[in-house]
C-alpha cells in the first residue's frame, strides 16, 4: 500500500521534528514538506498535492484556521486535520465549520494521532471523544439556549443592511452550503464567496456559521426576506 503523504505545519521546529519522527517511524506516511504559518503550509499543498494537511492553530503570518479554509483552493484532494493545544469550543466549532476533515490534541497519543491521518486520508471525518462532545454541545447549546437567544423586538425586525448578492449566499449558508459549493453555483471564487460570508457575519455580529444559522432562526423579517 502506498504511503500517506503528509505536509506538517507548525511554528514550534521542536514540535514538528518530533511528530515527523512519529509518523515516518509508523512506515505508512511520509512527511514531504514542512512549514511555520498557514501561508506556507498553503505554498507547500500547492507544490506538493499531500494527501493530508496536519496543521497548528495559533502561528504568525497566517493561523491554521484561516489556511483550512483555503486549501482547497490550492490542493482540491488534500485533507486537513488539525493539531492542537487548544479544546476551546471555539476553535473546535470554526474550524470544523472552515472545512477541517478532524481535529485531535496534540497530547493524543500515537495509536489515535496516526488513526486520524488515515480516518482523514479516507475522506471520513475524525474528532477524538472529547472533541466530538464539544461539536455536540456547542451546536445544542445554541439551538436550546433561550437564554443566549433571546432578542428585543427591535432585534428582530432587523436585516442589518445586507446587500442583494449577501442575502443570496446567506441563503446558501442557512441551507448549509459550503463556500466551496457557493461558489460553483454562483460561478464566483471562493475567495470571492469568503469575503462575502466575513462581511454577513460582521454585519450580524456573529462568529460562526453555527451563531450565524441560530441568529437568522431568531429574525423572521429576515427569514422571510430570504424565503426561508
Amino acid at each position: 500500500m502506498s504511503q500517506i503523504s503528509v505536509v506538517l505545519t507548525d511554528d514550534h521546529v521542536v514540535v514538528r521534528n518530533g511528530i515527523k519522527l512519529l509518523l515516518e517511524n509508523s512506515h505508512e506516511i511520509d512527511v514531504i514538506g514542512e512549514g511555520a504559518n498557514g501561508q506556507e503550509a498553503l505554498n507547500l499543498c500547492k507544490k506538493l498535492q499531500p494527501d493530508v494537511l496536519v496543521i497548528d492553530i495559533r502561528m504568525p503570518v497566517m493561523n491554521g484556521i484561516e489556511a483550512t479554509s483555503k486549501v482547497k483552493e490550492y490542493s482540491p484532494n488534500t485533507q486537513v486535520l488539525i493539531l492542537s493545544m487548544h479544546d476551546d469550543a471555539e476553535y473546535i466549532l470554526d474550524a470544523a465549520e472552515k472545512g477541517a476533515s478532524g481535529y485531535l490534541l496534540k497530547d493524543s497519543n500515537s495509536d489515535e494521532f496516526l488513526k486520524a491521518i488515515k480516518t482523514v486520508h479516507q475522506g471520513k471525518k475524525y474528532f477524538s471523544g472529547d472533541i466530538s462532545k464539544v461539536l455536540v454541545e456547542g451546536y445544542l447549546n445554541i439551538k436550546n439556549n433561550p437564554a443566549s437567544t433571546t432578542t428585543s423586538d427591535t432585534e428582530q425586525e432587523k436585516t442589518f443592511d445586507l446587500t442583494k448578492r449577501e442575502k443570496e449566499i446567506l441563503k446558501y449558508v442557512a441551507a448549509g452550503k459550503s463556500s466551496k459549493d457557493i461558489a460553483a453555483t454562483l460561478n464566483k471564487s471562493v475567495r470571492t464567496i469568503e469575503t462575502h460570508r466575513f462581511n454577513i457575519m460582521k454585519k450580524m455580529e456573529v462568529k460562526s456559521a453555527v451563531e450565524l444559522i441560530a441568529k437568522i432562526n431568531e429574525l423572521p423579517t429576515l427569514k422571510t426576506e430570504l424565503g426561508l
